[in-house]
């Protein structure tokens, strides 16, 4: 019976044998694809698929005996070990206890532009020193932290969010490699900030990418992103939240509409990811903000 031929990682893990150990799944689109998975002891080799898998060992403990593309390596495992996992390899992992990954596939065809960039077209993904076993970053570790987080609380990450993170992750693969980088060239021009303020503000409700802010400003991706944060003081994410969060705050006090319309109205899919975003930057949930905006005397006699 010839095996099923799966395009990504990411259809590997959810729909061939690994499906059933799949905990958690989110994918912004196709630029970055996170899985979490639970799986036993025993043979968890892969086949040779087109994507970049970076992988973080959740629990430790395990023996490891496997090769990823850059020699086989027999390892004892901790939590919150790193592994990189070659494109267009066939990689073997046998594992000798139960264990909890979570897995992040890059696309490379989305992201080709981006690490050429990144090294002013010095780095490959041949050139990469870390298909050798586990390794530390606590940067990269810094990161899938963050980028988990976020998705657990507004959902699939955005696609500003994912390139963002994607961005940072791969610049940090190629320095561990020892490839050198373009130094940021100060922050954006007047002209430049003004064009991508101005987009931000006009789509703050929309899944705005960060190619299309960095088009604006006629950059790449991986340098408008530093270049923005040196002139505005956040990343373009951050940003854009908070232009969120002065819409939500605007129409709960002057409207009454639903809290589930302005959630829709201000870019979240639901009243509850308003609320969670919303109870994480403004410490209130919208509901009591609305409250304490419309009476003020009795939010603060029922403290």
């Amino acid at each position: 019976m010839t095996p099923l031929v799966h395009s990504t990682s990411s259809k590997w893990y959810c729909e061939g044998r690994q499906a059933s150990y799949v905990q958690v799944r989110k994918s912004p689109g196709g630029l970055l694809d996170l899985v979490e998975l639970a799986r036993p002891a025993g043979d968890m080799s892969r086949p040779a698929q087109p994507d970049l898998v970076l992988h973080e060992d959740l629990l430790g403990g395990s023996r490891i005996h496997g090769d990823s593309g850059g020699g086989s390596f027999d390892v004892k495992s901790t939590k919150g070990d790193l592994g990189l996992d070659a494109p267009d390899f066939a990689h073997t992992m046998m594992m000798d206890t139960s264990h909890r990954v979570r897995a992040l596939s890059f696309c490379l065809a989305q992201w080709k532009n981006v690490y050429e960039e990144a090294t002013d077209g010095r780095g490959s993904l041949e050139r990469i020193r870390l298909y050798r076993g586990p390794f530390r970053s606590i940067a990269i570790q810094s990161v899938l932290r963050n980028l988990w987080a976020l998705s657990e609380e507004e959902g699939a990450p955005s696609r500003l969010l994912a390139r963002a993170a994607g961005c940072e992750i791969l610049a940090e693969l190629f320095r561990l490699s020892g490839a050198s980088f373009t130094p940021a060239r100060g922050g954006l021009t007047p002209w430049a900030e003004r064009r991508c303020l101005d987009l931000m503000h006009a789509r703050f409700s929309e899944d705005v990418s960060l190619d299309e802010l960095a088009a604006e400003a006629r950059l790449s991706p991986f340098h408008f992103a530093r270049m923005f944060k040196q002139s505005v003081g956040m990343p373009p994410r951050m940003y854009l939240t908070r232009l969120r969060m002065e819409k939500a705050r605007e129409l709960l006090e002057l409207t009454d509409l639903p809290i589930t319309r302005i959630a829709l109205e201000v870019g979240y899919s639901s009243n509850q990811v308003l609320a969670r975003v919303f109870l994480k930057h403004q410490r209130i949930s919208p509901s009591d903000y609305r409250r304490a905006v419309r009476d003020p005397a009795r939010s603060i006699a029922t403290r």
